[in-house]
């Protein structure tokens, strides 16, 4: 089959050529997953395009963003500084109840002590100067010398 036009072509029927029209490629973003809550159906939506078209399908809430999180008035380490510094001025409290204690207890152990090598020095005293119970008195031999109530023998 010709489609010559020249004049010693014989005369044919033209044949038209249809050429399928692409179409644009859709660049819609996918729309986020919604989850459906059991037992509800969402309500579909029918929107007519301006060429005439219909296009059906569920209506989907626009995503709504994240509540940003309300930062508090006073920050969370000044609460724990302050907080700790109240807990140190109450120990502090205890500390020198403690330290008044700790010098009370020495001061009265360094008077147990000095009563008693009083009270046992005394005893020693006593005991070495007390002439009861022994007559002739104290005999000490120094080199074979004898003193005897502050008395030489020789």
């Amino acid at each position: 089959m010709y489609l010559d036009h020249t004049p010693h072509a014989p005369a044919q029927r033209a044949v038209e050529v249809h050429q399928p029209t692409p179409l644009a490629p859709a660049t819609a973003v996918p729309a986020p997953l919604v989850p459906v809550q059991p037992g509800t159906v969402p309500a579909v939506a029918s929107i007519v395009l301006p060429d005439g078209r219909v296009v059906t399908g569920y209506a989907i809430e626009p995503a709504q963003p994240e509540p940003v999180a309300v930062k508090p008035v006073v920050s969370r380490t000044a609460v724990n500084v302050a907080l700790g510094g109240v807990g140190f001025l109450a120990v502090c409290g205890g500390l020198i109840l403690l330290t008044s204690f700790i010098a009370a207890l020495t001061a009265l152990i360094t008077q147990l002590i000095i009563l008693a090598a009083v009270i046992f020095g005394g005893w020693i005293a006593v005991q070495l100067f007390s002439t009861r119970g022994r007559q002739g008195g104290t005999t000490v031999n120094i080199r074979k010398a004898t003193f005897k109530r502050n008395h030489f023998h020789g």
